[in-house]
């Protein structure tokens, strides 16, 4: 590449040089990310585990429901989270919460 004098070049020469230099640079940053995203894939490593920095969540064990609707007995509520809408129903109505729970046998 020829030596260039930047004070002596016009705003247009310099807008082209700029554009070459903006290309140039990001075909450069490209080739390096792909080189790098290959040799992560060959470690092994996640690449989207990696920028996250996340764990994986360990397993919960299955909550039994407490509570059932009278009305419906496929809705229940195992009595973590938000309370279900026929819940809070119920609940402005008047009633007690101890009038939904699921009632378990000694042997279970």
């Amino acid at each position: 590449m020829k030596s260039r004098d930047l004070r002596t070049m016009s705003v247009d020469e310099l807008w082209k040089l700029h554009e070459q230099l903006v290309e140039e640079l990001a075909s450069k940053i490209a080739a390096e990310k792909a080189k790098l995203e290959d040799r992560l894939n060959k470690l092994s490593v996640p690449l989207i585990a990696k920028e996250t920095n996340e764990r994986p969540r360990r397993p919960y064990p299955k909550v039994l429901p407490k509570y059932r609707n009278p009305s419906n007995p496929d809705e229940t509520w195992a009595g973590r989270g938000k309370q279900p809408r026929w819940l809070r129903a119920q609940l402005r109505s008047g009633k007690k919460l101890d009038e939904f729970l699921i009632r378990r046998s000694a042997g279970r």
